[in-house]
């Protein structure tokens, strides 16, 4: 219904749905948004329970619910969802389908009031109007920080301000286009009514001759070393990857983390967090530019393990001697902090590509000084 197309095979009989099917969507005034249809929790059997698993994981990554019954049945298994949104914090809310053919009864209204006071949506997706209702609702229960509309750089430029964006194009970047941290930078930049000038990193010297000094110079981490020897100190310089980690990680976190670097010793474990799925080159900066400028750096035998996408953590996170995150630009900022909270609560460091490179190339300070005085996000737990 949200999406107005026909996504997922459904029928009238249970365990049809499988695997959680995804599909995205720009919503009016929510945004771009990823609808995740699950599994039902009331499947039997060892496929059953599969189901179920694959259902409770995203109930961890997302930022609020839906949750869909019909026909007034409202029992055991709804209820543990109820308490799998309380133990995850996830907003959520009712939605009673199919009520042109059976409206919600009083006394279903009633069970749900005494294990939740969510709201009930009672809906058709045959009425259009009810589909406006649903989003209405929705609406009022995702919670601000979902939205993501935080600005990038809006509190480091001022109106009219020039920002330079150096963005090498190697092996890793997509063909005829922009990677997404570039696109939404230098859109937040046009918000904010900056001047954007994007070069590549063989054009800085081209561009200082035209005499313009830029507000703030935002680089791919990848060229951190040939970008901060090219610019004048006294240009604010940063990268792509480490404003998303102000914007969507535990800044703090990182910024601790980061000099732990120096304290690694021969046969450490390191965790690096892919947070997207993509094709690797001899250029990736995650699998093999990190890994090979970490041991130089240290001088120390380093072991590297590497989980991509949302995939499960290795149970033993007490092992990894250092966690290093990508810039988490495909992910939500609850999906990020997340993955880092049980790393966080274990004592074990994190940080992130882009400072990882900084303070490998020896500018860490220059790199982060101008986003530690006013931090963009509070930790979402109040332990951290």
């Amino acid at each position: 219904m949200l999406t107005g197309q026909d996504i997922s095979i459904v029928s009238n009989f249970p365990g049809t749905t499988t695997d959680p099917v995804k599909k995205s969507v720009e919503i009016f005034n929510i945004g771009p948004a990823i609808l995740i249809d699950t599994a039902g929790i009331d499947d039997l059997g060892e496929i059953g329970n599969k189901k179920i698993r694959k259902s409770q994981e995203v109930i961890r990554k997302v930022d609020c619910a839906i949750l869909l019954i019909a026909g007034n049945q409202f029992g055991d298994y709804e209820v543990q969802l109820i308490e799998q949104f309380k133990k995850n914090e996830v907003p959520y809310l009712f939605a009673h389908n199919k009520n042109d053919i059976d409206k919600i009864a009083a006394i279903t209204v009633t069970a749900i009031k005494q294990h939740s006071n969510a709201e009930i949506i009672d809906f058709s997706t045959i009425n259009p109007a009810d589909k406006d209702r649903l989003i209405t609702a929705l609406k009022r229960i995702i919670p601000a920080t979902a939205f993501q509309r935080s600005s990038l750089i809006g509190d480091l430029v001022r109106p009219k301000d020039v920002v330079l964006l150096v963005t090498p194009i190697d092996s890793e970047a997509p063909e005829g286009r922009m990677i997404l941290p570039q696109n939404q930078t230098i859109r937040d930049a046009l918000d904010n009514q900056c001047v954007t000038v994007v070069v590549r990193e063989s054009e800085i010297p081209d561009f200082l001759q035209l005499g313009i000094k830029p507000a703030l110079a935002i680089t791919d981490s990848s060229v951190f070393g040939i970008v901060a020897e090219a610019l004048p100190e006294e240009i604010p310089l940063t990268s792509f990857s480490i404003l998303f980690a102000r914007m969507k990680g535990n800044f703090t976190a990182f910024l601790e983390g980061t000099p732990h670097i120096s304290r690694l010793k021969d046969g450490d474990h390191i965790l690096l967090l892919e947070s997207c799925t993509h094709q690797t080159s001899c250029d990736d900066i995650g699998r093999v530019k990190i890994p090979k400028l970490l041991q130089q750096f240290t001088g120390k035998r380093l072991h590297f393990t590497v989980v991509s996408g949302l995939s499960e953590l290795p149970s033993n996170i007490r092992n990894f001697s250092l966690v290093i995150q990508c810039g988490g630009c495909m992910i939500t900022r609850k999906q990020l902090l997340n993955r880092l909270h049980p790393f966080i609560q274990q004592g074990v460091p994190v940080t992130n590509y882009g400072m990882v490179l900084a303070y490998i190339h020896g500018i860490f300070r220059r790199a982060t000084k101008m986003l530690e005085k006013e931090p963009v996000n509070l930790p979402l737990f109040p332990d951290n």
